[in-house]
């Protein structure tokens, strides 16, 4: 595992907040302030301990307000664009005499404010995005129309994700609501189309009692408000569908303590179940990622499907495969692993301003990170490093062979995490007065030999 930030003009010094990678070429797609769309090679340093590099390929210059957020379809034949205002634009990739080039298919509008998040269905179908204008929108990308507007949120709505299997979409809110909109299929013409209801609002849970009286619970909202020094909450579903994971949390262990910045995992089974409408405000996540100082903004899942190590019977997940993901709070940015109780490394102090949306290439040996500071941090794994891949056919074969819902054992008292695998720390603010970052210091520590500062806890919450 090696990497850094780049040193290089990605978007003329400007802010970045989005990036993704071509599932196919690899190629990096990242977007920001200067209201374009850059493309990237990215390719390994030869020489040892350094990180990759970027190669700038061409540009899509189309937008006229700063692009926050970028998405590649599933078969990697278009891109999608959300920006300041409302703009949504599809790009097709062409070929030409000089090679292929990405040119403008259609504009989406009825977004009347900022799109904020975006993500494609599985079949590359439909799309779904999230405004400023407090509604997500699911998209018909061949028709170029509106199929359906999801309008029950109260605020901005900053992240949105799309269930692999194509049964939920999840919504994020500056509200402080995550909700889960089920797929309710209507009959019409004699043609089953999809209609997605709201089915949980999930807001607030209860807080632990200091003693087992039971007297009235005290009730906590779960998610941070308005005041979030982010413009996005990114949530991400498991590649298998069976979990989803949500950023922005504000957790209280006790009413009368302080809140503590973390991400939830929310079980399929648990959001499968039939709840009255009573516990639609009351749905708990099953699992509790605490973070550091800072609040969490961005979760996403390495596409590829590990096989069990075998190595840590204390994990917190029952699957016979494991997932690896990327947790980013406002500064730093943690990796996990189905299989483990702890984080697998740890990256802080990478980037002078906030942390704005993370991507993993579809061979999982990159990791980028992009941030308001106008640069971007990439992360190179070598071959194995994350674990033996499960071929799709073999993946397919044994995602079949079990049920969609992840079990969480859910320990008597909370899990005390083992040290990361690997710390990597460049402490930038102690010199966040300079105008350019200086190149990337990296330490690597080994938990055996010397140990984090800081313990990270995931809690299972009864």
């Amino acid at each position: 595992m090696r990497g850094g930030t780049i040193q290089i003009n990605w978007h003329e010094t400007k802010p970045i907040l989005t990036l993704d990678f071509h599932p196919q070429s690899g190629l990096l797609a990242t977007a920001g302030a200067d209201f374009d769309i850059k493309i990237w090679l990215i390719s390994p340093c030869e020489a040892q301990k350094k990180a990759p590099t970027a190669t700038y390929q061409n540009s899509l210059s189309y937008h006229g307000s700063a692009v926050n957020v970028v998405r590649f379809s599933p078969s990697g034949e278009q891109l999608a664009s959300g920006a300041d205002g409302g703009e949504l634009i599809i790009w097709k990739l062409h070929s030409t005499e000089a090679g292929q080039a990405w040119k403008v298919l259609k504009s989406l509008s009825f977004h009347r404010k900022d799109v904020l998040d975006l993500q494609w269905s599985t079949d590359g179908a439909y799309l779904v995005s999230a405004s400023v204008d407090n509604s997500c929108i699911i998209w018909d990308v061949n028709k170029g129309s509106v199929h359906q507007i999801l309008d029950g949120h109260l605020h901005y709505v900053q992240g949105v994700s799309w269930d692999p299997l194509g049964h939920y979409i999840a919504s994020l809110s500056a509200d402080r609501t995550c909700r889960i909109y089920v797929n309710k299929a209507q009959i019409k013409k004699g043609l089953e189309v999809m209609n997605y209801i709201c089915q949980h609002v999930i807001n607030k849970a209860e807080c632990q009692q200091l003693d087992d009286s039971k007297g009235s619970s005290t009730k906590a909202h779960l998610f941070h408000d308005e005041t979030l020094p982010s413009f996005f909450r990114r949530l991400a579903w498991s590649p298998d569908g069976s979990f989803l994971v949500a950023p922005a949390g504000s957790y209280k262990f006790l009413p009368t303590s302080d809140s503590v910045n973390s991400a939830y995992l929310f079980s399929r089974k648990d959001l499968s179940s039939i709840l009255d409408s009573d516990s639609l405000l009351i749905c708990r996540p099953a699992l509790q990622l605490p973070a550091a100082n800072k609040s969490v903004v961005a979760v996403r899942f390495c596409p590829i499907v590990f096989s069990l190590r075998g190595s840590n019977s204390a994990g917190l997940f029952k699957l016979p495969y494991r997932f690896v993901f990327a947790v980013a709070t406002l500064n730093s940015l943690y990796i996990y692993d189905t299989e483990s109780s702890s984080p697998i490394a740890v990256f802080a102090g990478l980037h002078y301003a906030a942390v704005t949306d993370i991507a993993w290439s579809s061979n999982a040996k990159y990791l980028a990170l992009s941030s308001q500071d106008g640069y971007c941090t990439l992360i190179e794994f070598e071959s194995n490093e994350l674990g033996s891949l499960i071929h799709v056919p073999d993946a397919k074969k044994e995602m079949d062979g079990v049920s969609t819902t992840v079990m969480i054992e859910k320990p008597d008292k909370p899990v005390e995490a083992a040290n990361p695998a690997v710390v990597i720390i460049d402490d930038r603010s102690k010199d966040a007065e300079r105008k350019q970052p200086s190149p990337t210091s990296i330490i690597s520590t080994s938990a055996s030999n010397k140990p984090a500062k800081r313990r990270i806890t995931p809690m299972a919450i009864d």
